[in-house]
């Protein structure tokens, strides 16, 4: 099998050069210091405002986006400071040829619709566990997000267009998810990838959910700015990484874990368009990152 060396002689890549054929420790070190460091540093205006200023309520909705491209300046870095890959990148990273062409495009299709059918499962196992009420009739959840309520009959054309929307949305929201998935599954699960595919597809998914710490502890996704938010983060980011982990494999490119990553952040709220407004939730249970989902 031939064999190419990257200049400093430490990571040889196989004649397939999506493939190392051992794990650059190193570059792993420095991809997570940069990504996680980076982070940090986006979000911490939102732990040292007030958060019932109208700075933190602005920056709260925009500092979340821009945390999703860390990963890909991360990924920048390990690939073209530190060469590892040092050659065939674009295939390393999942990014380019698109091949075979059809089973790829036939993914992407698909994972705009399959994690909005997996959200609306976990909503239905919230449903059935009893921790969460469907109002799929006045929208009273969605009525009480707003403010000022809709008629009627504007009411149920907009939630309905939202529902019809989130596969659209899927891919408007596949931009930033780039930012997070060419790290993820297009660097980090492939440099580790030679201690084996189940052990780097749990490892890398255990990072990911720790990478979003500066957010989770300020209580985002599950209202629970502890370590317990921050351990249902990891488990529900392995679980959904297994899954983005397994297409980028399957396929072969990293477009399709994009779209799913994607469809995911536009469908998780899906249980606060449909539920009751007096429902009592625990997001940690409704959530599809958290129990319901997992």
């Amino acid at each position: 099998m031939s064999r190419t060396t990257s200049p400093t002689g430490s990571f040889s890549v196989s004649a397939r050069p999506d493939r190392l054929q051992k794990i650059p420790w190193t570059s792993i070190a420095v991809f997570v210091g940069i990504s996680f460091g980076l982070a940090w540093l986006i979000v911490m205006p939102l732990w040292v405002l007030d958060s019932n200023s109208s700075a933190y309520l602005a920056l709260a909705g925009v500092l979340p986006n821009v945390m999703m491209f860390c990963p890909l300046i991360a990924t920048l870095f390990v690939v073209f400071g530190m060469k590892v890959p040092a050659r065939n990148r674009l295939q390393f990273l999942g990014i380019w040829p698109l091949r075979p062409a059809k089973r790829i495009i036939w993914f992407i299709v698909t994972m705009t619709i399959t994690p909005i059918v997996l959200v609306f499962a976990s909503l239905g196992v919230s449903v059935l566990a009893g921790w969460a009420q469907l109002d799929v009739v006045n929208f009273s959840g969605f009525q009480a997000m707003l403010e000022q309520p809709l008629e009627d009959t504007v009411l149920r054309p907009v939630v309905f267009t939202q529902l019809a929307m989130m596969p659209f949305a899927a891919i408007f929201n596949a931009i930033p998810a780039f930012g997070e998935e060419i790290g993820w599954r297009g660097w980090l699960l492939v440099a580790l990838r030679p201690a084996g595919i189940w052990p780097a597809m749990l490892l890398s998914g255990a990072i990911w959910g720790v990478w979003h710490a500066p957010v989770i502890l300020l209580g985002h996704n599950f209202n629970q700015p502890n370590i317990w938010g921050l351990g249902l983060m990891v488990i529900g980011s392995m679980v959904w990484g297994v899954f983005f982990s397994w297409l980028r494999l399957r396929s072969g490119s990293v477009w399709p874990a994009v779209i799913g990553h994607g469809a995911l952040n536009a469908s998780g709220g899906l249980v606060l368009l449909l539920t009751a407004a007096d429902s009592s939730m625990e997001m940690a249970l409704v959530n599809p990152l958290g129990v319901s989902g997992g």
